[in-house]
């Protein structure tokens, strides 16, 4: 008898071994049938198709390579074991929050998040473990506790030290490249066609790092290799190596170029110089010759903290209107070769200089539209040659530049000062260099979704909170931080110490906000990794006896384990996102959900009588109908929990009756 619903687990996601396959077959069934059976796709056949043009799997190819790199490979096309267990407890704004914080090892975390997440990812920021001889903490198929694991594998001796990661060891940058290689492939199928991954690095692992890059994005999709020089190292012997890097790639760039896409920043210290300048002309009652004084005053000093660039303290002049301007520019035909005619000075009335290329305007007419317009500037007499307005509110955006200075004790002191003196993490990044990248690389989208999934202190969280500050958006942050041991008398892990940063930072905006921080969004959800909130009996009994054991195997909830927790994993098992809104009534003794506004419904309970699965049948029918008209409503219920097969059926047929065919079960 067929099963009437069908098993979670069969389901395969993006990214996965299974669903490549499935795609795979799809397109060869289009163009060359005969390379695909029942059974799936015969390679044999492929082979033959394409004769001599097959390589062998030992040919040479350009690229990097190192011990182990297949295997690693491979660990990114496996389907997620573990799950994620929700803590409302450690939150903030739990029901109204968009951004999310995992706690747990990223490469699972990566897994278990691709099938919710495919394609709706806009940026990556990741900061990994640079691997200057430390240990590296990552392990690829560790869902349980981190010392608990590294016990089990033998990282740990017999009083529980790690053993070191170091050079002498031969696998240092193998290893390395081990834990980035299945991430990096596996955090490439969250990203949108149009999205970008900046990926900081030091020196040690810079070169490695580029070359993984271009063999999971493509060289073709390459964009920067920005240069961030933090600091002067006076004690160095050789040379002062004080830059890390930031290595930008698009998952498709032809895209980002067939859809026009330029990226810019605004000038830095433009809206301050323009907000001065109207505040000078205002306090001045647009007395032109005393506003023209303060604000040069003004600029000289801004010019020597250090925040505008050159660009920006040239607008020495303020017009008419007390606007900040230029009358320099180039007001000649461009290469040579131009219209020449007369253009009469204003005041003396002769005929100005006549620029060598000629004007840039193509006849006396459209000249005189741009004088009245305010837009040419003359000098003092027709000897002089005029020149074109610019006004700084009209040229206030530019392109970024490859590298920068910045010092990055500023990050350190900024944390020290969110956590009151006592800050619990050493070289936090910069959360101004954050925002800006990440706002540049998303061309200023307000609705962006950023991951970081090597999260730290929470950097990226606080940038994107600040980015929504500034602009209004809406943006979402998903951060992931491994529960990293750290020898704090107040934080256990490091992943404590970022929910902690996302709290103070989220209440500093708010205090400082005041009725202005009731839009924006502060909070987030807080998950922890963990093994499958199911189990499966292994026809073993251990200490059990034989019927302790059945009994157990029926009932395959872990201890501990809520139908809140079988929730979430279900969730991402079909491919819902974590804020996916839900709903819920009790029906027959236990939650039913309601995902999606009718989209999908869930029901955990127990022990489930054919009457009650008149009722829950029933109740979803109802729900669904208030709703209005979906798509398709699956529904998903515990395999373990009919009191007997005729209640499954009676379920399965009364929501098949209802027009309810999407049904499933964990």
């Amino acid at each position: 008898m067929t099963e009437p619903f069908e098993p979670i687990n069969t389901v395969a996601g993006p990214g996965e071994a299974k669903a490549n396959a499935q795609t795979l077959a799809r397109i060869l069934s289009e163009v060359f049938p005969e390379a695909v059976t029942e059974s799936g796709i015969d390679f044999e056949a492929l082979k033959q198709l394409v004769g001599e043009e097959a390589l062998p799997s030992t040919a040479e190819k350009f690229g990097l390579s190192w011990p182990g790199k297949a295997a690693s490979r491979r660990l990114a096309l496996l389907p997620p074991t573990g799950t994620l267990l929700p803590r409302p407890e450690e939150s903030v704004e739990w029901d109204a929050t968009k951004n999310i914080v995992i706690e747990g090892d990223n490469l699972e975390v990566l897994r278990l998040l691709r099938r919710g997440y495919a394609g709706k990812v806009d940026v990556i920021y990741i900061d990994p473990p640079y691997n200057t001889g430390s240990d590296l903490v990552y392990h690829d198929s560790r869902v349980t506790p981190k010392d608990e694991f590294e016990t089990q594998v033998g990282e740990r001796d017999g009083e529980g030290r790690l053993v070191k990661n170091t050079d002498a060891s031969g696998r240092r940058h193998a290893a390395w490249l081990d834990m980035m290689h299945p991430r990096l492939w596996a955090a490439r199928d969250l990203l949108k066609d149009t999205g970008v991954v900046i990926a900081a690095i030091g020196d040690d692992e810079h070169a490695h790092l580029r070359m993984l890059l271009e063999q999971v994005f493509g060289a073709e999709n390459f964009i920067s290799d920005v240069v961030w020089q933090g600091g002067r190292k006076n004690d160095s012997r050789y040379v002062s190596n004080g830059a890390d890097y930031m290595l930008i790639y698009a998952k498709n760039e032809a895209i980002l170029a067939a859809n026009s896409v330029r990226w810019r920043e605004r000038k830095p210290g433009v809206q301050e110089a323009l907000e001065m300048a109207q505040h000078i002309w205002d306090e001045e009652n647009a007395d032109h010759a005393n506003a023209q004084k303060r604000w040069r005053k003004w600029l000289k000093e801004f010019k020597a903290s250090g925040v505008p660039t050159d660009a920006v303290t040239r607008y020495t002049t303020l017009d008419g209107t007390g606007r900040p301007v230029r009358n320099d520019g180039n007001i000649s035909w461009p290469g040579g070769g131009g219209p020449r005619y007369d253009v009469l000075h204003p005041v003396t009335k002769k005929p100005v200089v006549v620029p060598a290329p000629g004007w840039r305007y193509p006849d006396p007419a459209t000249m005189q539209r741009e004088i009245l317009a305010g837009n040419v500037a003359f000098g003092v007499d027709h000897t002089t040659q005029p020149g074109m307005v610019n006004r700084l509110e009209e040229l206030d955006r530019q392109v970024a530049v490859s590298v920068f200075e910045r010092d990055r004790n500023v990050a350190t002191v900024a944390l020290n000062t969110l956590f009151d003196g006592n800050a619990p993490f050493t070289a936090p990044k910069d959360v101004n260099v954050l925002a800006r990248w990440i706002d540049l690389v998303s061309s200023g989208n307000r609705d962006a979704v950023v991951l970081d999934f090597f999260a730290g202190s929470g950097s990226t969280g606080h940038a994107v909170m600040d980015l929504n500050v500034a602009d209004g958006g809406d943006r979402q942050y998903v951060l992931v931080q491994l529960d990293e041991s750290v020898d704090h008398p107040e934080y256990t892990t490091i992943a404590d110490i970022t929910r902690e940063r996302l709290r103070r930072a989220g209440k500093a905006i708010a205090d400082t906000q005041g009725l202005n921080a009731g839009d924006l969004d502060l909070g987030f959800r807080a998950y922890r990794l963990a093994e499958s909130n199911t189990r499966k009996w292994d026809g073993t009994t251990g200490e059990q006896s034989l019927e302790d054991a059945v009994a157990s195997a029926v009932d395959n909830l872990l201890p501990g384990r809520t139908t809140d927790d079988l929730l979430v994993e279900m969730m991402l098992r079909l491919g819902l996102e974590l804020t996916t809104p839900v709903e819920q009534q009790d029906v027959a003794g236990s939650p039913l959900y309601n995902l999606g506004a009718g989209t999908m419904f869930a029901y955990f309970g127990t022990d489930i009588t054919v009457e009650e699965s008149k009722q829950i049948a029933q109740a979803i029918r109802t729900w669904r109908d208030e709703e209005g008209p979906v798509t398709e409503a699956a529904v998903v219920v515990r395999d373990t929990g009919f009191a007997d097969s005729a209640a499954k059926l009676n379920l399965a047929a009364a929501l098949n009756q209802a027009g309810i065919t999407n049904l499933r079960s964990i």
